[in-house]
């Protein structure tokens, strides 16, 4: 393959490299089209076929179905690895030594105390405010407890701030559901792992015991692993953007947040559930929304099939859908909503319609059957997710910073009006 591009423009050819990538990805590099053209610019709506960066962090190929961190494929890091091992592995490149994953985890809870005050931020949003922008005000206010910027050339205190924000955030997402519950806040339990602490901390009673359940712990894991990262999806690129202007870490992390609440991307999920819902109210016969969807004369479509990125199939589906299974088996659940899930699966995976399109149920649909089973109520699903993909931000926006890359700053095609005279008033 040759590595120059040739783009010709009114009669004139300009040459530009082409990169390749470590899986054999082909890029054209055009960071110096504007210049050498006179103002040429390319237009590509949703940036779906222009990479805004170069990262070491996520490979995804969405015809293959492929995911893999660091270079390690998603099914091995959720069958043999846990959440806390994999934020190290996507954050600082590696998988951690049993003496690094022990200290990574100390680090963490030694900061994971958040601050009285911010129950009184929390106390100012209603019962009915949703999670999603609860959890986004309360890590855009880390900032004013945490004031002194974050030095990015100081691998300290970049450690520092990672450690913060891994041990504050499960603290607020649980916060988030015990307030819409009304349920007491709590601290959590640093003689617990970091995502069994997590479940202590949304589900406790406090006038029960607590006890864990490794059914639902295991489940839980595997979601947040699945979740942690998919390359420039629109949050991470929303990380990455905010994070460009040298916007600290828990500023760049809220506005990813609000990026993913958007029910086009993290909730989607939630949509599932509603969609299965409407099901139920209208008497639960799925196999007549299959039919729906199968007529494109018809609006209705069937939420959590299909991937925007993966064209075969999802790769974290077909792992996670057992998980659900072991939940639901494991709970004894008893839910007419979930059996409509059931149903509405095994027709899209026997049905030639639907395997002949690959619309296939993807991690969103079975993400949504666990968090249902557990208890939790639909607007705190976005918030879940937020806690998988933590790790992923950060990863990214760690990365985007020690590179020192430039500001963010796309161009546009202007297509309003040209120069006009200013009317005044009286004539208009």
């Amino acid at each position: 393959m040759s590595d120059i591009a040739i783009l010709e423009v009114n009669g004139i050819k300009y040459e530009f490299p082409v990169i390749v990538g470590a899986e054999n990805e082909v890029s054209i590099d055009i960071k110096t089209l504007r210049s050498v053209t006179g103002g040429v610019t390319t237009l590509d709506p949703g940036f779906k076929n222009t990479s805004s960066c170069e990262s070491a962090i996520t490979f995804l190929d969405g015809e293959k179905g492929i995911l893999r961190y660091r270079g390690y494929s998603i099914e091995e890091l959720a069958d043999k690895s846990d959440f806390l091992e994999v934020i190290y592995l996507l954050i600082f490149g590696e998988l951690p030594t049993k003496e690094e994953k022990s200290k990574f985890h100390k680090d963490i809870q030694s900061k994971s105390l958040v601050d009285e005050d911010v129950k009184k931020i929390l106390d100012g949003f209603p019962k009915t405010a949703h999670p999603m922008g609860v959890l986004s005000a309360l890590t855009s206010a880390l900032t004013a407890f945490n004031p002194k910027s974050v030095d990015v050339k100081s691998e300290q205190d970049m450690y520092n701030a990672i450690c913060k924000i891994l041990g504050k955030f499960p603290v607020l997402v649980a916060w988030a559901y015990r307030k819409e519950e009304g349920l007491p806040l709590a601290y959590g339990d640093n003689s617990l792992g970091y995502v069994e602490n997590f479940i202590k901390m949304m589900f406790e009673l406090p006038n029960e015991k607590f006890v864990m359940n490794p059914v639902v712990l295991d489940a839980l894991d595997k979601l947040l692993i699945l979740h942690a990262d998919h390359e420039q999806n629109c949050s991470t690129s929303t990380v990455r953007v905010v994070g460009s202007s040298h916007a600290g870490l828990f500023a760049s992390i809220s506005a990813g947040i609000s990026a993913l609440w958007g029910p086009l991307h993290g909730g989607a999920n939630q949509a599932v559930i509603e969609m299965l819902e409407d099901i139920k109210a209208d008497g639960g016969d799925y196999q007549k929304y299959i039919e729906k969807a199968k007529d494109k004369n018809d609006p209705f479509r069937l939420m959590g099939f299909g991937h925007r990125v993966y064209k075969n199939f999802d790769p974290r589906a077909n792992i996670i859908k057992v998980a659900a299974e072991e939940v639901l088996n494991d709970l004894g659940i008893d839910d007419p909503v979930l059996d409509i899930a059931r149903g509405l699966a095994q027709v899209a995976l026997s049905d030639e319609y639907f395997k002949s399109r690959n619309l296939y149920p993807n991690v969103d649909f079975y993400s949504g059957i666990i968090y249902r089973a557990l208890g939790i109520p639909v607007p705190m699903f976005t918030a879940m997710f937020a806690l998988g993909r933590l790790p992923g931000w950060i990863a990214q926006w760690k990365e985007m910073r020690s590179r020192n890359e430039p500001i963010s700053r796309p161009r546009q095609i202007y297509i309003g009006e040209t120069l006009r005279p200013f009317v005044e008033e009286s004539k208009r």
